[in-house]
């Protein structure tokens, strides 16, 4: 696909693909969204020239993060499953679909096909693409099957280079109450609200319920999400109970993403292996190719065979090179 050597961004992209698969596989609705290959959890979405009506919004946001729903994203990216129609589902998981029962039939709609965005087993997307009447025939859904690794390799790449110019900004404080209502939010939270409520409405209160729920059951007490805004900028939200009040509030902050926040991201949508990245990130920090070798317990031959390939990658000569592109708004000493 051209698209994926086109340098749009990730919006852009999506926009110009979904164009494209209309002219294969109609739909009355279309929703693409971005991944975070890490948390699973949406970082940015794009529809169609037909839009969900706004009162619905809400609704499909929210069915999207609940533990029950059926066919999540987040279920299909660990699953590694490139497709999934809603008749496929067994009677009862449809009759307990939130999506189906509070969001689709209410608008006439009675087919859902959704398709994962997958690059190497790793999650940079998925689409939702939903109509009446007839279902998604298994044409439709193997040609979706055939050009989503490709949409995926075009989203890796919009994604990398995106991430790679993080924005200024000003830190930002929300207070989510226990049954998910906005207790208290500062002046900047409500800038970063306004951004995202302009990509779907509602969407803000949904992730600030998303991040409350991550907290409260994490192992480590905290949850950490990436997403973007209505105008391209990336942020990262971090949520933590609030300790001696008599609610059980969780208190999100927001902050716009800076190059060490987007280095993992980075290092994923080029495509490094778990063991580069480990490598990455100790020659960020400073680390001697022996110095490296002695603390991941490998020798330093090994060490300078992954940096070849990591260069590769990367499309850079030199350790100074990676460190700068991997941190752009860091010098490279």
């Amino acid at each position: 696909m051209a698209l994926a050597a086109s340098g749009l961004g990730v919006s852009d992209l999506h926009t110009a693909a979904m164009g494209l698969i209309e002219d294969t596989v109609r739909t009355d609705l279309a929703c693409w969204a971005t991944i975070d290959p890490e948390t699973l959890v949406i970082s940015t979405m794009t529809s169609g020239d037909a839009r969900i009506p706004p009162e619905y919004e809400q609704r499909l946001a929210e069915s999207e993060y609940s533990i029950d729903e059926p066919h999540r994203f987040a279920t299909l990216a660990r699953h590694k499953e490139s497709t999934a129609k809603l008749s496929d589902l067994p009677e009862l998981d449809r009759t307990r679909s939130a999506r189906l029962n509070n969001v689709w039939r209410p608008l006439g709609i009675d087919q859902e096909l959704r398709v994962m965005f997958l690059a190497d087993g790793t999650c940079w997307g998925a689409a939702g693409m939903v109509r009446a009447g007839r279902d998604f025939t298994d044409r439709e859904t193997n040609f979706l099957a055939e050009v989503a690794p490709t949409i995926a390799s075009a989203t890796r790449l919009a994604v990398r280079s995106e991430a790679a110019g993080p924005m200024p900004g000003h830190p930002a404080i929300v207070v989510v109450g226990t049954g998910g209502e906005l207790n208290a939010v500062t002046p900047a939270a409500r800038e970063w609200q306004d951004r995202l409520d302009q990509i779907a409405p509602g969407r803000f209160l949904v992730m600030m319920q998303v991040m409350a729920g991550g907290a409260r059951t994490s192992s480590s007490g905290s949850f950490r999400a990436r997403l973007r805004d209505a105008y391209g900028q990336w942020a990262v939200l971090e949520a933590s109970p609030l300790i001696g009040g008599d609610e059980d509030q969780v208190a999100v902050t927001i902050e716009p993403a800076r190059g060490d926040h987007l280095m993992s991201l980075l290092m994923m949508a080029y495509g490094l292996t778990a063991r580069e990245r480990e490598i990455c990130s100790e020659v960020i920090a400073g680390y001697s190719t022996a110095d490296i070798g002695g603390r991941l317990f490998i020798s330093s031959n090994t060490v300078q065979d992954h940096l070849k390939s990591i260069f590769r990658k990367v499309g850079v000569r030199s350790r100074g090179e990676l460190v700068a592109r991997l941190r752009p708004n860091y010098s490279a000493a």
